[in-house]
């Protein structure tokens, strides 16, 4: 298992405080990026062994920290109200996992979780040139967040159909919107000679 404390140290080698926080320990741990240093560190990260993007997410804070909760009945011994967590400082958070995987045993090394604020709904950079698979997992983020990835062509839905308005796994995307109706479209079929691979 590679040390987080030393990945830590290493990422500071290389980018300086563009990194600005370790919490958790052992294949739990986090670091925290800058949004300006995320390529830099993912790219450090890729030589130091991580050679596998298991996923890549969106969390959506809207509404975090903002007000005072009510205890729940059934523990008496909790205060009435408690305060939230402090308001964090933008809205949306960016998270990748990543794997130390050894090609020859299939054994793992080590796991890291690499976890940065955006400013704005332009994101982060896009790895897919680091990790191919980033392709698919950087269209779901901007198809269900509205997460975009600066770098890149083709950022297309993957899992909605190209006329669903919004994002909906946005906190204000309104739980009773109605979409529009689309019927299958015909597609072209491998056999046919269509090629359904992403555009370049």
């Amino acid at each position: 298992m590679k040390d987080p404390k030393a990945l830590l140290g290493v990422l500071r080698d290389a980018i300086g405080l563009g990194v600005t926080a370790l919490s958790g320990a052992g294949d739990d741990a986090v670091l925290s990026v800058e949004q300006a240093s995320i390529r830099r560190a993912l790219e450090v990260l890729k030589a130091q062994g991580f050679n596998v993007l298991v996923d890549l997410t969106c969390v959506d804070y809207l509404g975090y920290g903002k007000d005072e909760r009510p205890a729940p009945p059934s523990h008496p011994y909790l205060p009435q109200r408690w305060a939230s967590p402090p308001k964090p400082p933008h809205r949306f958070k960016l998270v990748y996992r990543l794997l130390d995987l050894d090609a020859a045993s299939g054994l793992e090394r080590g796991r890291i979780t690499v976890a940065l604020w955006v400013f704005d709904e332009r994101g982060g950079p896009s790895v897919r040139d680091l990790w191919p698979n980033a392709d698919w997992l950087e269209r779901e983020v901007w198809d269900l967040f509205g997460i975009g990835f600066t770098g890149r062509g083709d950022l297309r839905r993957i899992l909605l159909y190209p006329e669903f308005v919004g994002h909906p796994l946005r906190k204000d995307y309104p739980i009773d919107r109605r979409q529009p109706l689309i019927g299958p479209k015909e597609a072209p079929r491998p056999e046919e000679g269509g090629d359904l691979r992403p555009a370049p």
